[in-house]
């Protein structure tokens, strides 16, 4: 799809597109979302007091989501070799600005040493350097991620994972919609003031999905503690991204 096609396509968005220039395509493969319910008293000390814990059903969510990029790149840039594609892994929560739902990073890990330093000093998001591997063997994605140890706390995820059924585009008003359905991420600057970035992509592909993990730290290592039930789990093959300038929340 051409980045004006994908731009034309905002019937499914709860609020219009930014008035200005995108700064970052990307495009997601092979994403695996895994979430479990966690008690909203238990989050809240984790997010800013200016957000909301976004709830379904009275719980607060939090989502361990491994993934590749490829095609990275600024607006007016091609994708540089190298630097364009590598794995990603995040561990976040939703939250609510007031009309605005959005997504907050407990971390980001990331397998490109310029992609953690650009994020952390242009959007302020907690991104970390690890080593990673992503690659489709037999039907399943086998992913392991090993934060490197002087960028932050332990961290690790090793596992497994694959699609179980045809994609197709979340409902609204179910819980994969709210799980999914977030355009606009939420950060905090250093000089404590809040920021949101705008994101841009049409409904996600999902895939009900199997997973194995022999090793998964990523909560733990945010100071979350998962519950002992089996994770929801998600997959999306493809997705393009467009992802705009960060910018003071007002108020």
């Amino acid at each position: 799809m051409t980045i004006r096609a994908l731009l034309a396509r905002t019937e499914h968005r709860p609020w219009p597109l930014p008035g200005r220039a995108w700064l970052m395509f990307q495009r997601w493969h092979d994403l695996l979302f895994a979430h479990w319910p966690v008690p909203a008293a238990e989050l809240r000390p984790l997010v800013p007091r200016e957000l909301e814990l976004d709830t379904y059903a009275g719980s607060a969510w939090v989502g361990v989501v491994p993934f590749r990029m490829s095609g990275v790149r600024l607006h007016g840039t091609p994708p540089l070799p190298v630097l364009s594609a590598f794995p990603e892994l995040n561990v976040r929560t939703y939250v609510r600005h007031g009309a605005r739902a959005g997504v907050w990073f407990f971390s980001l890990d990331a397998a490109s040493w310029p992609a953690v330093l650009g994020a952390r000093a242009s959007f302020h998001l907690p991104y970390f350097r690890a080593r990673m591997e992503c690659a489709e063997r037999d039907g399943e994605v086998h992913y392991r991620s090993e934060r490197v140890p002087v960028h932050g706390r332990p961290a690790a995820l090793l596992g497994r994972y694959a699609p179980l059924a045809p994609p197709a585009a979340p409902t609204p008003g179910t819980l994969e919609h709210f799980l999914t359905a977030r355009y606009c991420l939420f950060a905090r600057a250093p000089s404590g003031q809040l920021l949101t970035a705008d994101i841009h992509h049409l409904p996600w592909p999902l895939q009900a999905a199997r997973a194995r993990f022999e090793e998964s730290t990523m909560a733990a290592a945010a100071g979350i503690a998962l519950p002992d039930s089996e994770p929801l789990l998600h997959f999306a093959r493809v997705l393009e991204v467009l992802v705009w300038a960060p910018r003071r929340v007002a108020g």
